[in-house]
C-alpha cells in the first residue's frame, strides 16, 4: 500500500492504529509470561537463540535445548500463517486472530497440566502467527510483537523531519511508532504483574485483546459490505 493511498483514507482495517496497539499489548503481555512461567521468550527469538548458545558453548546442554521448542514453534507459526494469507486472502487476519485466542484459552486452562515445552510450543506459535500476520500500521511495516524495528522508525522519522528531509506531518508515524514501544512495554509490565498474582488466570488479558481485535476486523468488514 503507498503513502498516497494511506493519505486518501484507503487504509485497511488490520492496519489501523487502534489494532496494532492492543496486538502490542497482547504481544508484550505473551512475553513476560512466558519469560516468567517457562524461562523462555514467546516473541523473541533473537534472545531464546543467544541464551541457547550461551548455555550450550558452556556445555549446559539441558538449558540449552530449553530454547529450542519456541524457536521451532515460530517458524511453524510464521508458515501457517503464510499458507492462511495465501489460501484465505483477507481473511488470514480474523483466522489468525481466532486461532491465537483458541491456543491461549486452550494453554490458560491447561496451565498447571501442561509441561514447559507444550506451553512454550503453543504460546511461540500464537506469537508467530500474529507477528507474520499483522506487518504494517497505515501502510508503513511495523512489529507487534518486538520493540527494536519500531523505536528505530521512530527516531530515524525524527531526525528525518529535523534535519529537513521530511514534512512535519511525517511526526504522526514517528508518535505511533513510540505508542507501540510505550504500549509493549506496559503489556510486558502488565503480563508480569498479572503472571505472579494470579498465574492460573493471566492469559485472560490478551485474549480480551485479542477479541477486541477480532471483533474489530470484523465489524469493519461487516460495514464494508453494507
Amino acid at each position: 500500500m503507498s503513502t498516497l493511498d494511506v493519505a486518501a483514507g484507503a487504509i485497511r482495517r488490520d492496519e489501523t492504529v487502534g489494532i496494532v496497539l492492543l496486538l502490542a499489548f497482547a504481544g508484550g503481555y505473551i512475553d513476560a509470561y512466558t519469560w516468567i512461567i517457562h524461562g523462555v521468550m514467546a516473541n523473541a527469538q533473537t534472545a531464546n537463540l543467544i541464551l541457547l548458545w550461551v548455555y550450550a558453548t558452556a556445555g549446559n546442554w539441558t538449558e540449552a535445548l530449553h530454547f529450542v521448542p519456541p524457536i521451532v514453534a515460530f517458524v511453524f507459526g510464521v508458515v501457517i500463517a503464510a499458507w492462511l494469507r495465501r489460501a484465505a486472502g483477507e481473511r488470514a487476519n480474523a483466522i489468525s486472530t481466532l486461532v491465537e485466542i483458541i491456543l491461549l484459552i486452550a494453554v490458560g486452562i491447561l496451565h498447571n497440566r501442561l509441561p514447559d515445552a507444550a506451553g512454550t510450543l503453543g504460546i511461540s506459535f500464537v506469537a508467530a502467527m500474529q507477528a507474520a500476520t499483522f506487518t504494517r500500521v497505515e501502510g508503513t511495516a511495523c512489529s507487534t510483537v518486538m520493540l527494536t524495528g519500531n523505536l528505530r522508525q521512530a527516531i530515524e522519522t525524527i531526525f528525518a523531519v529535523a534535519s529537513g528531509g521530511a514534512p512535519v506531518g511525517t511526526l504522526r508515524r514517528s508518535g505511533i511508532f513510540f505508542a507501540l514501544c510505550a504500549v509493549f512495554g506496559f503489556g510486558a509490565a502488565a503480563g508480569a504483574f498479572a503472571t505472579k498474582s494470579i498465574p492460573d488466570l493471566a492469559l485472560g488479558l490478551p485474549v480480551v485483546a485479542l477479541l477486541l481485535v477480532l471483533l474489530r476486523c470484523e465489524g469493519a468488514r461487516s460495514e464494508g459490505g453494507r
